[in-house]
């Protein structure tokens, strides 16, 4: 959950995972996903994009499987609306005319093996093959891939430099992010959202974490509760994990332990495998960096939201002026 390096169980989980989102996917391969504007997506299609996008995230997270666990989670429960999305902006794409030539899609592939696979060609295709993948249907998705970058970047408008007092203002809102070397000293219990307990589910795992919750609030001593409820590798120790840097922690459970005061408990966090409960002992808050030495990555950033905003706008005038249909 917290070490910076990765465990085989954390690995073999995140294999696991593609093997049962597979084999889910080939079940649900006929029928219709969605109808857009009259075109039918079926499953079968949806169902390659998505599997062209675990490709891609295992080759981009091949160092960072837990990494690549989460991109996946997220992947998988927004497909088919990327998928919907794609569908209107390829729509648009055609109306204007536009054609990407074949070289743009070589030069993105070279680019992918080069920097994937150390320019090992026959290791990329052996890794498409070992997910049912065809070069032919992985070069026809990373060419809509490219019309989707393209159109995208049309549309995210031309950005004008922030403002000192937006930049000044952003820095103070986002103060944490600017400090190094914060330290915490904590405590975890851990529930399974999975449990191999006859008639547990996600929803009975939750509630379970929400009445341990509400006993520590009510006074039972969290390390106890710990040694007696939690999960994970030090509930023998009562939960504590001693003292750890931010940076260290997933930016989910940095973020809100640092949001708790000393010698409080967190709500319940919903983790990618189990429901979390922090108590936070004490925290040594670091050096936050003069903001002349942030200002540049503070203005691009405030730049990006500017563009998002312009394309999740084009975006939604897309989607109101289509017919869509989901079949989920």
């Amino acid at each position: 959950m917290f070490p910076p390096r990765l465990s085989l169980s954390i690995v073999a989980c995140f294999l696991s995972s593609l093997v049962v989102s597979s084999a889910h996917a080939e079940s649900a391969s006929n029928g219709i996903a969605a109808v857009v504007n009259g075109k039918v997506i079926v499953k079968s299609e949806y169902l390659d994009a998505l599997q062209a996008q675990r490709q891609m995230i295992m080759m981009t997270h091949r160092d960072d499987l837990a990494g690549g666990q989460k991109a996946l989670a997220e992947a998988e429960a927004k497909a088919l609306d990327s998928l919907i999305d794609r569908e209107l902006i390829l729509a648009e794409f055609a109306k204007a005319g536009g054609a990407i030539k074949p070289q743009y899609v070589d030069d993105d592939i070279n680019t992918l093996v080069r920097e994937q696979f150390k320019g090992n060609r026959d290791q990329f295709v052996i890794e498409l093959a070992k997910s049912g993948m065809t070069m032919k249907k992985f070069r026809e998705l990373r060419e809509k891939m490219i019309v989707v970058q393209v159109m995208r970047g049309r549309h995210a408008g031309k950005q004008t430099p922030p403002t000192p007092k937006q930049v000044e203002d952003y820095y103070r809102k986002h103060e944490d992010k600017y400090r190094d070397k914060d330290m915490i000293k904590f405590s975890t219990i851990s529930i399974a959202k999975f449990s191999t307990e006859v008639g547990a589910t996600p929803a009975s795992q939750k509630k379970l974490a929400e009445e341990i919750r509400s006993k520590v609030v009510a006074g039972n001593d969290f390390a106890t509760m710990a040694k007696t409820y939690s999960q994970d590798s030090k509930a023998q120790d009562g939960g504590e994990w001693g003292w750890m840097e931010r940076k260290d922690m997933k930016p989910l459970m940095g973020d809100a332990a640092f949001a708790v005061k000393n010698g409080g408990v967190s709500d319940v966090i919903s983790d990618d495998a189990a429901f979390i409960i922090i108590y936070v002992d004490t925290k040594k808050l670091g050096t936050v960096t003069p903001l002349d030495k942030v200002r540049t990555d503070i203005e691009k950033a405030l730049m990006m939201e500017e563009a998002k905003d312009d394309l999740d706008t084009w975006l939604q005038s897309l989607r109101k002026a289509a017919v869509i249909r989901k079949f989920e």
